[in-house]
């Protein structure tokens, strides 16, 4: 890998080892608050918001700007969703504060890849980038958990600043007060991202031309007959994954009686499995195989169901694990088969801003029917059976969708595919 790839890296890691642990502190402020679940659950989508209503702009203003500068202030925005989190304001509107701050930094997180690094290693790096954020997953999660638990949040509300009263009385005010560190830990890896050679595209400040900009991306990648089939894949599993984290938190505590800290180690779980999945993708696939995976998400929707019939930790364990493999297995190679294609239709940032808009949009639609599911009075369990069969049948429909492409524009799919195979093998 290039010079610069491992910065990338390690300010990725940091960023995201903070949004998973305020995502912990964020669900236990409002359940030690007496908030409803569905709020709990609303987290989720909440987040994912400004991905969707800004999906038109950051990926030009991530292309207008060097991808390390965009990184920082993103980082910076992030921060002070944390910090209004802390200091009173509604957590929902926090966390969406903190979800603008991750779809601005999104688009030049990924647009960098395809600027500093040849096709042949795409598929490679996005096992890195992937293996590395589901790493920060798993510890930010766990990092979550202890930060609100018995041990470490009496130590924080402990810690005395003489001269300073900062108004932080509770476990998970302490935990979000520690987590705003980390962000400024990744704001200095980001402040060392190397400038690469790709020239810098004009924003336009015309938001009618950026929308109408926007949409045609959308619509390019949308007919792409390789795009539509890994964006689609791509935009399901991301809708699941996202809203896995408080599904597992809300599904342990009513199977298994867990608390926010027990709940949040068998999040890191579903993580690990995902981690090792990717891991093991991004050395046995190859970039023109990708849609080899597709029944991999019809599987994942089915686990998902599975989860209803297990009411033990030590089955629990390995068949979270063997969930999260098969997500981290499948979206790496998809992941990066639609970023070669978007490469390949637009500009890097223009592309992932496309991909995170549906990603995203999955997440908040998916997210809203969950919390709708429990705000009508629907158990967990049954809002997790209903979940999982939506996730598989769409799955399915996706597998029909691209075997009808292969049947009707073979010749098309197969020129596309040559492309992929010539441009880099891993």
């Amino acid at each position: 890998m290039k010079k610069g790839f491992s910065t990338i890296m390690s300010a990725q890691f940091f960023s995201s080892l903070a949004d998973n642990a305020l995502f912990v502190a964020a669900v236990e402020l409002l359940r030690t608050g007496g908030a409803p679940e569905w709020q709990r659950a609303s987290l989720v989508p909440m987040f994912a918001l400004f991905y969707v209503i800004l999906a038109p702009f950051v990926g030009a203003f991530a292309d207008a700007l060097p991808k390390g500068k965009v990184m920082f202030v993103s980082n910076t925005i992030k921060v002070v969703g944390c910090l209004l989190m802390l200091f009173g304001t509604h957590p929902l509107m926090a966390y969406a504060i903190v979800g603008l701050g991750a779809a601005a930094y999104s688009p030049a997180k990924y647009g960098i890849l395809t600027e500093l690094l040849p096709p042949s290693q795409l598929v490679k790096a996005n096992g890195w980038i992937e293996g590395l954020t589901i790493g920060s997953i798993i510890l930010g999660v766990l990092l979550g958990g202890q930060l609100v638990g018995p041990k470490i949040a009496p130590w924080l509300l402990g810690l005395d600043f003489p001269g300073f009263d900062f108004g932080v009385d509770t476990a998970p005010e302490a935990a979000i007060a520690a987590i705003v560190l980390l962000y400024g830990v990744a704001a200095i890896f980001n402040l060392f991202i190397p400038r690469t050679t790709a020239p810098l595209q004009q924003m336009t400040g015309s938001v009618l031309v950026l929308v109408r900009d926007f949409a045609q991306c959308n619509a390019r990648l949308w007919n792409d007959k390789l795009g539509q089939i890994s964006l689609s894949t791509t935009t399901l599993f991301w809708g699941v994954a996202g809203n896995l984290r408080y599904i597992v938190l809300a599904w342990a505590a009513a199977a298994l009686g867990y608390s926010t800290t027990q709940a949040s180690a068998l999040v890191g779980v579903v993580a690990i499995g995902t981690a090792v999945g990717a891991v093991v993708a991004s050395v046995a696939m190859k970039l023109d195989r990708a849609t080899a995976v597709i029944p991999l998400g019809i599987a994942m929707g089915v686990l998902v169901i599975g989860m209803n019939a297990i009411s033990n930790v030590w089955a629990a364990a390995p068949f979270l694990m063997m969930l999260g493999g098969l997500g981290g297995f499948l979206v790496v190679p998809m992941n990066a088969l639609l970023q070669h294609r978007g490469h390949n239709l637009m500009g890097a940032g223009r592309s992932i801003a496309v991909q995170n808009f549906n990603e995203q949009a999955c997440i908040l639609g998916l997210g809203a029917f969950y919390a709708g599911m429990t705000k009508v009075g629907m158990s967990a369990f049954v809002a997790i059976g209903i979940f999982g069969v939506v996730v598989a049948g769409t799955m399915e429909l996706i597998r029909r969708w691209h075997a009808h492409n292969l049947v009707h524009h073979g010749v098309e799919v197969q020129r596309l595919l040559t492309i992929a195979r010539s441009d880099g093998g891993h």
